[in-house]
């Protein structure tokens, strides 16, 4: 058996989808600062997609930073933009999947059944879409690393996230299986699995008012350790996405202050 390829930074083609803002943007300038020069970041919004370019360029102004705009809810907008990044890249070494979309948790007998079908989809989707896309580019070369980013909803029962979880468990349960159809390939796969990260999109729509204020203000005093912040995430995510984690796939890890364990 021929040993995988893995990179390192300066080598790697790096892949951002949601880079624009939060964990993916700052992902995306962690990278640069760990010497990486080939980045690609997709989002829907061109305005804040240009924005975390220009952002990007400014932190290292001789690395190859793209936008692409895709709606990534969409199978074949995710294999276009995917092909388009490998392209303008030369390359695609590490895929990280940041997208969010928005949601405020709920207690269930509030959520209309219509809405199920909607949260399940925009929620769990797009992640396997995109590690889908990214595998026959990691396959040809032999190797690569995928970080999928859940929440703790995946793996905590917690009132307000019943079937927001449950689409974070199925992007966890999807990401732990195909790390082991693909590790024959030398591809990583990983997935992260936050709670509260502050200074955030999503921070300030789930503080904002409400039952999901009172829930989330409750989760933060059990953050003994701190509230993480986006770097705490992005920190994690260069790791797995680089050469000192050669031998690790398959793993659910959260990065969470200490709100839960396990």
């Amino acid at each position: 058996m021929s040993s995988p390829l893995v990179r390192h930074y300066e080598d790697s083609a790096v892949v951002i989808a949601g880079g624009s803002s939060g964990v993916g943007l700052a992902s995306a300038l962690s990278f640069i600062d760990a010497g990486v020069q080939r980045i690609a970041l997709l989002a829907r919004s061109e305005e804040r997609g240009r924005a975390a370019k220009d952002t990007i360029q400014q932190r290292d102004p001789d690395a190859t930073v793209e936008f692409i705009s895709a709606d990534l809810s969409e199978p074949k907008n995710v294999e276009s933009a995917i092909a388009e990044a490998h392209s303008k890249l030369d390359g695609l070494d590490v895929l990280v999947s940041s997208v969010a979309a928005s949601y405020r948790p709920e207690l269930l007998h509030n959520i209309d059944t219509a809405d199920f079908a909607s949260i399940m989809s925009r929620q769990a989707l797009p992640p396997m879409y995109l590690t889908r896309a990214a595998l026959p580019y990691m396959q040809e070369q032999g190797g690569g690393s995928i970080i999928n980013i859940a929440s703790d909803a995946a793996k905590v029962p917690t009132p307000g996230e019943s079937v927001l979880g449950a689409g974070m468990a199925a992007i966890t349960m999807f990401s732990r299986t195909a790390a082991m159809e693909a590790k024959r390939d030398g591809i990583r796969i990983n997935t992260l699995t936050p709670s509260l990260i502050s200074g955030t999109p999503t921070a300030d729509r789930v503080l904002e008012d409400g039952f999901s204020k009172s829930l989330f203000e409750k989760a933060a005093k059990m953050a003994h350790l701190g509230v993480a912040e986006p770097r705490d995430l992005a920190d994690m995510v260069v790791y797995l996405g680089g050469p000192q984690a050669a031998r690790i796939t398959g793993q659910v890890i959260s990065v969470n202050g200490g709100i839960s364990a396990g």
